[in-house]
């Protein structure tokens, strides 16, 4: 079954397609075009925007075409610095968890306001590698699902030194290697870049630098087992109140991403490869979906009478 909204929750989601889609509109009537290879846009010359929501992962910028958007970093997530709703506690919570500071002082409130601080380190590191430096954002214009008001979107950024900012961050253990991954500028494929980013988080570890040097090794892996049985239990109550599309119900160039993830075979990761390619064109077939990693006949054939295309 189609998920239901209400009218107002369905005119943000509305709202939200059509700000990405007008992006990558605007983008082709200026004249720029993706990369074939990789279906990302190139933007250099990029500026740095200063604002009190800005943090190590997600910060306002300007693009070269003068539109204004909130980058989210592919690959990478540093530790919440605004916590001021529930998801984001937990967010905090599980990110304290992986890093093994949950025991940092006597106190959670002690271990929360520590965690906080690193989070600001990381805002701090990506303001002073971007703020009054050129940089180039590569991005497909994929939604990363800010709200009405923030156009929010993933993005690869290459600072004026020419290196991955996620990978600095990783490097200098400001950062998790965890998050959305998709082809990368260069051309590596996804899960190539998420081995080596989870290699370059183990030397980041190894050698206790930014926040592994507060790391409770001993307490490290029942915090993380903990965070994983309470993401099962969840993860469990959700999948009981999904229920599965209408036959002939889901277009795959138009459904959202909670939508797509209803379709029997298509998880979290390959709902957003099918967002992803959408927008460099469209799906004319179903047989255009084998085209997306992660697809391949058995799952086509699994997902085929929820689809329609017109």
């Amino acid at each position: 079954m189609v998920h239901c909204f209400y009218p107002t929750r369905l005119k943000l989601v509305w709202q939200n397609y059509l700000a990405v889609l007008s992006s990558v509109i605007g983008a082709q009537v200026s004249g720029m075009s993706a990369d074939p290879s990789t279906g990302l846009y190139q933007y250099p010359d990029c500026e740095y925007i200063e604002s009190k929501w800005n943090d190590g992962d997600s910060f306002s910028v300007r693009l070269t075409d003068g539109q204004t958007i909130t980058a989210r970093l592919y690959e990478v997530d540093t530790i919440e610095t605004h916590i001021n709703n529930t998801t984001a506690a937990r967010r905090l919570r599980a990110q304290r968890r992986y890093f093994g500071i949950s025991t940092f002082g006597a106190r959670a409130e002690e271990s929360i306001q520590k965690a906080i601080e690193l989070g600001e380190l990381a805002t701090a590191f990506t303001q002073n590698a971007l703020a009054g430096k050129p940089f180039t954002i590569y991005t497909s214009h994929a939604d990363a699902r800010g709200g009405m008001n923030n156009k929010r979107i993933y993005v690869f950024i290459e600072t004026s030194e020419g290196k991955s900012l996620a990978g600095e961050l990783v490097q200098s253990g400001l950062a998790r290697a965890y998050g959305v991954y998709r082809q990368s500028p260069e051309g590596l494929d996804q899960e190539e870049a998420r081995e080596r980013f989870k290699d370059m988080e183990l030397r980041a570890a190894g050698s206790r630098r930014g926040i592994w040097a507060f790391t409770d090794w001993e307490a490290l892996p029942d915090e993380r087992l903990t965070e994983r049985l309470e993401e099962i239990e969840l993860s469990s109550a959700v999948q009981q109140s999904k229920r599965l599309p209408l036959n002939g119900s889901l277009n795959p160039n138009t459904a959202n991403k909670e939508q797509l993830e209803t379709i029997p075979g298509i998880g979290p990761s390959t709902a957003q490869k099918i967002i992803d390619a959408r927008l460099g064109q469209a799906f004319d077939t179903l047989n255009d979906l084998l085209n997306i990693s992660g697809i391949g006949q058995r799952t086509l054939e699994k997902m085929q009478p929820y689809l329609v295309f017109e």
